[in-house]
């Protein structure tokens, strides 16, 4: 930042900002009072009864900010832990007001300043205003203190964070209103557009900035590539340009530094072809676009399939002296892998290695990728091992991205022994890889190789969350091995991992299609007890095992039990019920099942009527077609 008015080449305009800037202080401060030292403070108590005169001096509050002023002088700041037990009878009467007139007295003394502001702060526990933290600010940007100055900065912001929006104070207004009575440097103004951006809050220090060009001050071009860096973070690309418009109206020469965040901004904006301009610009400004202007571009032009104007651009370095680097290279790999050309991207890869770059994690998973993408797994894997003897340790993405090439290929089998020989490696196996095998394997009706995986698993400390848990359950049932399903929800629950819904429902229905009903219903009230209730498909499942077993009464009063106690009214339910008593041929104790049912709230249906029909039917001809039954 620096002082509009001994700006050379623009002094006459610049001498207008400081007029407007005393007028906008000027304009910040009639309404309350023309000077800082007259802060309104709630927290202290009123000072001017005329009888304190008649107090000794120590125990007069009107000579609290000497005493303390007295004892800052002192050579040494220890004194201030004493200070505290003398002034116990004023401290009432310290508030903002007192800190603002004894960190003024100190402007010139830094250090006396930041220990009272911190002994106050951190000793006495009282509440500052921003005014209180924007004169100590002010008083620390004028010494040239800027590391303190911006951790002071970062705590403002984050006190005003937990502010309502209504009571919060202006830190900039409060910075401009403080800089009438107090030693101030413009610079503070650029302090505070970068601690905005670094404490996440780029939108306001986008506001700061406009102010601080507004009452005539010129932001430091440092200061606004820091701002333009957090806008394209967020996405902001139009008021990026808007700073970049405002440097160029007040005189702020941009760096090389600047072009590269527009480079990176146009390269978002995705029109490419204004690129060429750009670097145009560059040229007029006498700047030679350097290493991150090119990887920039070539980066984008790869992302948008344009290898040949990427491979250009790459050519053109060399021209210019500018040596690729291995971001260059692994964009340019990654460009021709997006297009299958996988041979080619690892001939770059050699001529990259063969210039002296050692490949990193990124360029190898660049190539490990494209080979898998194009099922050339055993190019992977020689990669892969390659790496791990170039000490490149295989991270993540690595191990997901060829287990899943082994996947795609319908190659699971062989997946397990590479997980084998990736733990020979040490090189630990991620959740997410293990949590897709394990899928995977289940998918392929495979839940003995999945349920064997998890078992070593283990040994990695992963554990699977319900999820994976219940899609091995459902493997298992659906392999007609509900046994080991049970002892699998039972490891689930020694695991602290409560087993739900679903969990319960692949094990009912196994259990009752295998005649086992019995068990299903022993599940049933574990479940309730564990406070789940059971649902139509549950009760269905338990009802149709018991009607298969020609154990009617159990079913009738489980179908009881589902409507009184969990209010679950299936009519599919109640209709295997009717079927058993219609294949019989009984009428009269379907009739009398019809009236027990309807008084619970059962409501015969389309298929209830075809079974009465046929049983109807039956019963009349009970000698013949004894075995029919509509369905």
């Amino acid at each position: 930042m620096i002082r509009a008015s001994v700006y050379s080449p623009y002094h006459a305009k610049y001498s207008v900002f400081n007029i407007n800037f005393i007028t906008t202080i000027s304009t910040l401060t009639s309404s309350s009072s023309s000077s800082v030292q007259t802060i309104p403070d709630s927290h202290s108590t009123p000072i001017s009864n005329l009888l304190y005169q008649f107090l000794p001096q120590n125990q007069n509050p009107n000579n609290i900010v000497n005493i303390i002023c007295s004892t800052l002088k002192q050579e040494s700041h220890h004194h201030l832990c004493h200070l505290q037990n003398d002034l116990k009878p004023l401290l009432p009467h310290l508030g903002a007001h007192e800190v603002s007139r004894v960190l003024l007295r100190f402007q010139s003394d830094y250090s006396s300043a930041l220990v009272f502001f911190n002994w106050v702060k951190t000793a006495l526990g009282l509440k500052l205003t921003t005014q209180n933290y924007c004169i100590v600010l002010h008083i620390l940007a004028c010494s040239k203190k800027f590391p303190q100055a911006m951790k002071l900065l970062g705590e403002l912001i984050e006190l005003a964070r937990d502010v309502d929006a209504a009571q919060k104070d202006d830190i900039f207004h409060n910075l401009v209103v403080c800089a009438e009575d107090c030693n101030w440097d413009p610079v503070i103004f650029d302090m505070l557009v970068k601690a905005y951006v670094k404490a996440g809050k780029t939108r306001d220090g986008f506001i700061s900035f406009k102010k601080t060009i507004e009452v005539g001050f010129v932001p430091s071009v440092i200061a606004c590539n820091c701002l333009m860096n957090g806008l394209v973070r967020l996405n902001c690309l139009d008021q990026c340009w808007e700073v970049y418009e405002d440097m160029g109206r007040i005189g702020i020469r941009p760096n090389l530094f600047t072009f590269n965040i527009l480079t990176n901004v146009l390269c978002k904006d995705g029109d490419v072809e204004k690129v060429k301009a750009f670097l145009d610009k560059m040229d007029e400004e006498g700047f030679d676009p350097d290493i991150v202007t090119y990887n920039t571009l070539i980066s984008s032009y790869c992302r948008k399939g344009r290898l040949g104007d990427a491979f250009y651009l790459y050519k053109i370095m060399f021209r210019r002296g500018v040596m690729p680097d291995l971001v260059s290279y692994t964009a340019l790999m990654h460009g021709l892998c997006k297009q299958g050309n996988v041979r080619e991207a690892h001939q770059l890869f050699h001529r990259m290695v063969q210039r002296g770059f050692y490949p990193d994690i990124v360029s190898y998973n660049t190539l490990i990728s494209g080979y898998c993408n194009e099922g050339k797994l055993p190019g992977c894997k020689s990669l892969l091992y390659d790496m791990i003897k170039n000490g490149v340790h295989p991270d993540d993405f690595t191990c997901r991205v060829v287990i899943e090439g082994y996947g795609k290929e319908g190659k699971l089998l062989s997946a397990l022994n590479f997980i084998v020989e990736l733990q020979r490696y040490q090189v630990s196996v991620s959740r997410h890889t293990y949590d897709y095998l394990i899928v995977a394997l289940c998918q392929e009706n495979r839940p003995f190789a999945a349920k064997s995986l998890l078992e070593r698993s283990y040994k990695d400390g992963y554990l699977p969350d319900l999820d994976i848990f219940n899609k091995l359950i459902e493997s298992l049932c659906q392999s007609s091995s509900v046994t080991e399903a049970k002892v699998l929800k039972d490891e689930m629950v020694c695991k602290n991992i409560k087993p739900n819904l679903i969990t319960y429902k692949h094990l009912i229905y196994c259990l009752c299609l295998t005649n086992r009903t019995v068990e299903g219903e022993s599940l049933l009230k574990e479940m309730v007890a564990s406070g789940l209730s059971p649902d139509s498909e549950i009760c269905r499942s338990l009802i149709k095992g018991y009607c298969k077993e020609r154990n009617v009464a159990k079913a009738e009063s489980l179908l009881k039990i589902s409507a009184k106690e969990f209010q679950v009214f299936d009519s599919e339910s109640y209709n295997e019920l009717v079927k058993i008593f219609c294949k019989d041929g009984d009428v009269t104790k379907f009739l009398e099942l019809q009236d027990r049912m309807m008084k619970l709230g059962f409501a015969p249906n389309g298929a209830t009527f075809k079974y009465a029909i046929h049983g109807l039917w039956k019963s009349s001809r009970p000698e013949k077609d004894n075995h029919l039954l509509v369905e």
